[in-house]
């Protein structure tokens, strides 16, 4: 198996956004698509293999955020099967609520940043079970459910014949930009600190040590990343649990964390152009919204 990390140049940055394209011996299968605003980007990658996007035939997801899964309707056009977690799978069937949700958010700037979604007939998409295994172009791919950052993620494990293991994380083993630091991305709606750490549990006790990140790329010290994302993700909730019990606005919320992330992310030797790919990729004020909600939902009970 060959695995070919495609940049897909997210906000014309690099090693923001990532695809995957695995070489199996029958053939070429996708991990992840991008946003439909980055298609371009995908299919020019794709050709500068040598490939075309109709030879992609499977298209694995792992969850249906907008960066990760936005171009999937475009592949399922071009004849490709979409996995993706079953409490997934009706919103790429009917995406209108999803997509008219993000709207809110993002306003003007959602075509921009993430182009359209369209429909994806019920019969191009699977949902696997938890630990299912998919055979595609002769690579083995199986399923794990993997809560936290979203309850529709999945992380992928492909285990071929000959060669390494490896694992497709998408957001639950963070962000990490080149020789940076991890961070947890926390949009809303479905952060839960205890779900992202039983996943977390998953990750390390699973037979693999080489992961791959959509944000961005691959990771080889399996044990002292996903170590540094907890310790990390646990303290941005610590941060933000007072301004919960405050009952704090986000809006006056989001500057003060923005310049705590900052701060932090300079401590730690980030230049000038990994925080514009940190904020392209995890956005502070996602977080602000994402870690306000977990806090709300928690202190209520």
């Amino acid at each position: 198996m060959k695995i070919h990390t495609l940049d897909l140049g997210f906000k014309h940055l690099e090693h923001t956004i990532a695809a995957f394209a695995l070489e199996g011996p029958g053939g070429l299968a996708l991990v992840e698509t991008g946003p439909y605003s980055t298609f371009s980007q995908l299919e020019a990658a794709v050709k500068a293999k040598g490939w075309s996007l109709r030879d992609f035939k499977h298209v694995f997801l792992s969850h249906i955020h907008f960066d990760h899964a936005g171009a999937a309707w475009a592949l399922a056009r071009l004849g490709a099967t979409i996995y993706v977690h079953p409490r997934g799978l009706p919103h790429l069937a009917d995406p209108e609520k999803l997509y008219n949700s993000a709207r809110m958010i993002y306003g003007d700037e959602m075509d921009v940043l993430w182009g359209r979604m369209e429909p994806i007939p019920e019969s191009q998409l699977y949902a696997p079970e938890h630990g299912e295994q998919i055979i595609a172009t002769g690579l083995p791919l199986r399923a794990w459910y993997t809560p936290g950052h979203a309850v529709h993620h999945i992380a992928w494990e492909a285990r071929p014949e000959k060669g390494e293991a490896v694992l497709f994380t998408g957001d639950v083993a963070g962000v990490k930009i080149d020789a940076f630091p991890v961070a947890p991305p926390c949009p809303p709606p479905d952060i839960n600190l205890e779900d992202w750490q039983i996943s977390l549990r998953l990750l390390r006790e699973l037979p693999v040590e080489t992961l791959y990140l959509t944000h961005f790329g691959k990771i080889t010290d399996k044990r002292a990343h996903l170590d540094a994302l907890e310790n990390r993700l646990l303290a941005w909730a610590a941060w933000m649990k007072p301004y919960a019990e405050a009952l704090t606005p986000a809006p006056e919320i989001i500057p003060a964390f923005e310049s705590f992330v900052r701060e932090e992310m300079l401590a730690a030797g980030v230049n000038a152009t990994g925080l514009a790919q940190y904020e392209a990729a995890n956005p502070a004020f996602m977080s602000v919204a994402g870690l306000m909600r977990y806090w709300t939902k928690k202190l209520a009970k």
